[in-house]
């Protein structure tokens, strides 16, 4: 008999955006405005929880290609209805220049938040890519989420696009990773046990009010709360499109490497390994600092080494998922192109040293009007 391979999971991203002024760069609270020309143009954006951002958001894709072509029609949408405005998007994780505070979103929910936990959402203003990819149930988003935590350094090092911050260079390629760390339940997931653990833990973080309700359960991998999807939150949104749908593709790879090794192994496979708590917090902040043009820290081991060995480690175990695909090409030839060239930290530190100036690097994240 042959060996029948499991379905393909479909997946699904979101990028978050800031909305800036044209003259100064500086963020604008007109989300309103924005998601009224969008609906204008048949595009239901998402408000966030600072006035200055929105979201996009794909609907569930089969390849990368149709990703790539969800993210391009999406992008180019907001880009015509943030025109319509008179205002710009930007497509970095943190904005380069930034006002005295980022005004709250006028909605019920983000206005408790606000009251809450005070400068932390008028500090907020960061954006993010997430990667929705499908599973069949909660236990078994558990599993995947604890098979990748210890990737998850990688992939922040990978998508890391928020290195200038305040009109200087806040010396750490995902300076929107640490912003966000500070919120309670942010940064890599715990160990989890099971489906009952993890909803568990989400009820003693809502009852003790560490967090209002379920969706502020911000971990970087998490089972969705309103999707069949495990979410992975980890990156920076990313300038171009090609880089959020490789990255997508490289988290769809992962997921489905972990899918494979619980169907082989059950709960005692390598998915259920624990970590040294203390190791990942320290992966994740050389991630943060490093990006792509450092170390990187394996937090199974707490071996140091280049982050392209942790990469090439990475991509060696996700091979079989990206042939299945029919991406692995695509993948390893961008990978390499960021391994010459370096990644959207990169490209925001050599214009900021280039010319002095945050405004150009708002200039050159700035998304385009499509023709």
């Amino acid at each position: 008999m042959h060996r029948t391979d499991p379905p393909v999971p479909t997946l699904g991203v979101e990028e978050e955006f800031v909305l800036v002024d044209r003259e100064t760069g500086r963020p604008v609270g007109r989300n309103r405005e924005v998601a009224a020309a969008a609906s204008a143009r048949g595009l239901d954006l998402e408000l966030e929880l600072t006035s200055s951002q929105v979201e996009i958001a794909t609907p569930a894709a089969a390849s990368s290609q149709e990703i790539g072509d969800h993210l391009h029609r999406l992008r180019g949408i907001l880009t015509a209805a943030a025109d319509d405005v008179g205002v710009d998007v930007v497509a970095c994780g943190v904005p380069p220049r930034v006002p005295d505070s980022f005004p709250v979103t006028d909605i019920g929910r983000y206005r408790a938040i606000a009251e809450r936990y005070g400068m932390l959402a008028h500090e907020q203003g960061i954006s993010g890519c997430h990667v929705h990819v499908e599973v069949p149930d909660t236990d078994t988003a558990v599993g995947v989420c604890n098979w990748l935590r210890p990737w998850l350094p990688v992939l922040l090092a990978l998508a890391a696009n928020s290195a200038v911050y305040r009109d200087a260079d806040s010396g750490h390629a995902s300076w929107r990773s640490v912003l966000w760390s500070r919120w309670p339940a942010a940064g890599p997931p715990p160990h989890l046990r099971s489906a009952e653990h993890f909803a568990e833990t989400v009820e003693l973080l809502v009852a003790t009010g560490a967090i209002l309700d379920p969706h502020m359960l911000y971990w970087d991998a998490r089972p969705s709360d309103h999707l069949p999807t495990v979410e992975v939150r980890v990156g920076d949104v990313q300038m171009r499109v090609e880089e959020t749908q490789v990255f997508a593709t490289l988290v769809r790879a992962a997921v489905m490497t972990a899918l494979d090794d619980l169907r082989q192994g059950g709960r005692r496979s390598r998915a259920g390994a624990v970590l040294d708590p203390a190791l990942l917090s320290a992966a994740y902040w050389i991630a943060a600092h490093d990006g792509v043009d450092g170390n990187a820290l394996d937090p199974a081991t707490g071996a140091l080494a280049s982050v392209w060995t942790r990469v090439d480690q990475l991509l060696t175990t996700v091979a079989p998922a990206l042939d299945r695909l029919g991406d692995r090409e695509r993948v390893e030839q961008a990978l390499g192109r960021v391994r010459r060239d370096g990644n959207g930290a990169t490209r925001q530190r050599r214009i900021f040293e280039e010319s002095g100036s945050a405004l150009a690097v708002v200039r050159a994240a700035t998304l385009r009007r499509p023709d």
